[in-house]
């Protein structure tokens, strides 16, 4: 089996990114962003998917967290459409259902090659630690919008902001890992077009 690793490197003026990816590891998470948060977040989509992820990264955090999140969320898509190639013998859609105490979250993913997110979900507060919870949103757009996958996120229902985006995380994690799972029972492209990249 071809392995299916990416890293990327995004150097710009306002932020300095190398990531990593094994889309077939154990859940193992080296994440260094500056923001706590975020990487709390990026840390439960290795641990439930079973990749293996290492970010660092640093920027403009003098300025706010925008650049950083949004950038590792660029990143962290490119790695997953390098990752996964022409994107044969995968099983291409996959969901999760997770809850978090009184929250519960729903993710579904295909991995078509057509970019496409919708994402419903309602926070309290304006940020959860150092991460602006409206970039809760933005960041699964980007990384949607870079892995060429429909994304769609929604946070059922929940009262706490941290339950119900640590949930929305974690969902897409696992769904992510039915989607990027190999199927044993086929060798081609799923698609009746012959592609997903395009």
């Amino acid at each position: 089996m071809p392995e299916r690793i990416a890293e990327i490197k995004r150097y710009t003026k306002e932020t300095e990114i190398e990531l990593s990816l094994n889309l077939d590891g154990a859940g193992n998470a080296e994440i260094s962003s500056g923001i706590g948060f975020y990487d709390h977040m990026l840390g439960h989509i290795a641990l439930h998917g079973k990749f293996d992820l290492s970010v660092k990264a640093t920027g403009d955090l003098h300025i706010d967290a925008h650049h950083c999140i949004e950038d590792i969320a660029i990143c962290l898509g490119k790695a997953v459409d390098e990752a996964l190639g022409a994107r044969a013998g995968i099983q291409r859609m996959g969901t999760a259902f997770v809850p978090m105490d009184e929250a519960l979250a729903r993710v579904v993913i295909d991995l078509s090659g057509r970019p496409y997110a919708v994402i419903q979900a309602d926070f309290n507060t304006p940020m959860m630690g150092q991460m602006p919870t409206d970039l809760v949103a933005h960041a699964l757009e980007t990384v949607a919008a870079h892995a060429k996958m429909n994304l769609h996120a929604e946070v059922l229902y929940g009262r706490n902001d941290h339950h119900k985006a640590e949930a929305l995380f974690k969902a897409l994690g696992r769904a992510l890992a039915q989607a990027v799972a190999r199927d044993p029972g086929r060798r081609g492209i799923p698609s009746t077009k012959g592609t997903l990249t395009e």
